[in-house]
């Protein structure tokens, strides 16, 4: 998918390609049933959310974010073009994914261009775990302006499957954990991008998702939580709401269609306003439309900045 920089779909044990992901998908939905893989019984809202809301509530726009994953190829085209296109669409921050074969000051040069800030990266912390380069990748957020560094990927072993092995999971916390520490040192938030993998039944009957925050410090890491994979991964984001009040500081906003595909924000089924209720409980200060697939073929590269557009208007208007 993308380069080294610290991109969502590549992991320590090398590039991982989304039919991969995919396929992994397909493999965890066995696991956890055919809810993970259509996410339909899921989908479907609790009884204690059905009352009307008064629709007063909106997402503040000083708020909402946009991961440049979603513009990759467009963005390797013409980055300050891309970049300014989304200034006039209405963002003013962005979630990096790399620095599109720049360097960080030059990346951040090429925001201030735009006027945009990018509040938030998506990086991965080095495994084994190695100090002196996380301290260089913790350096190069800072340079570009960040207030959050995000580890974007874990979950997957060698070959290709889900891992299942609650040490891995316990081992990985650790890190994490050590990230984090080092991260706040810096002035920086850390948190936990998830997929659907961390939803999988481990062998000891646990899920990596659980071990994950019953190992790390709620002081040092924090979840964003990705709501796409989250119901891919058969589960409520609601209910992961709950289980962890205070702690998920970012949302990725992404919509499903019925067969579990992606969407763009609005098309799918996804009721986001019951979501967004709970964003003070969870402690929510970003919200950050994706679409994994937005310039894939046989979409073109430049399709994705109207995947941004209807992602900006479909958050700024919506009222809950």
């Amino acid at each position: 998918m993308d380069d080294a920089n610290g991109h969502p779909g590549r992991s320590d044990r090398g590039p991982v390609s989304r039919r991969t992901v995919l396929r992994a998908a397909t493999v965890s939905a066995a696991a956890l049933g055919t809810a993970g893989l259509t996410a339909g019984p899921a989908l479907a809202t609790a009884a204690d959310d059905r009352a009307p809301r008064a629709g007063r509530r909106r997402v503040p726009v000083d708020q909402i974010s946009i991961q440049l994953y979603t513009l990759r190829d467009q963005l390797a085209i013409d980055l300050p073009g891309t970049l300014a296109e989304l200034r006039r669409i209405g963002y003013r921050r962005v979630e990096h994914a790399g620095f599109v074969d720049r360097t960080a000051t030059e990346f951040r040069a090429a925001l201030d261009t735009a006027g945009l800030r990018a509040t938030s990266g998506h990086v991965e912390i080095p495994q084994p775990f190695d100090p002196a380069a996380w301290e260089r990748t913790l350096a190069d957020a800072v340079t570009v302006g960040c207030r959050y560094v995000v580890q974007s990927w874990f979950g997957m072993g060698p070959d290709g499957l889900p891992l299942r092995d609650p040490q891995a999971y316990r081992q990985f916390a650790r890190d994490l954990d050590q990230a984090g520490r080092m991260a706040a040192r810096a002035g920086l938030r850390f948190g936990y991008h998830n997929h659907h993998l961390e939803f999988v039944p481990l062998t000891d009957g646990r899920t990596g998702f659980e071990i994950l925050a019953a190992g790390t410090d709620p002081r040092r890491v924090h979840f964003e939580l990705d709501l796409f994979w989250t119901w891919r991964g058969a589960q409520d984001p609601v209910d992961v709401i709950r289980a962890h009040r205070g702690r998920i500081r970012q949302f990725h906003v992404k919509d499903i269609d019925w067969l579990g595909n992606f969407a763009d924000l609005g098309d799918g089924m996804i009721d986001f306003g019951r979501i967004f209720d709970r964003a003070g409980e969870a402690g929510v200060e970003e919200y950050i439309v994706e679409r994994d697939d937005a310039g894939e073929a046989p979409r073109q590269p430049a399709d994705a900045l109207e995947t941004a557009r209807k992602g900006f208007v479909y958050l700024s208007s919506l009222r809950y």
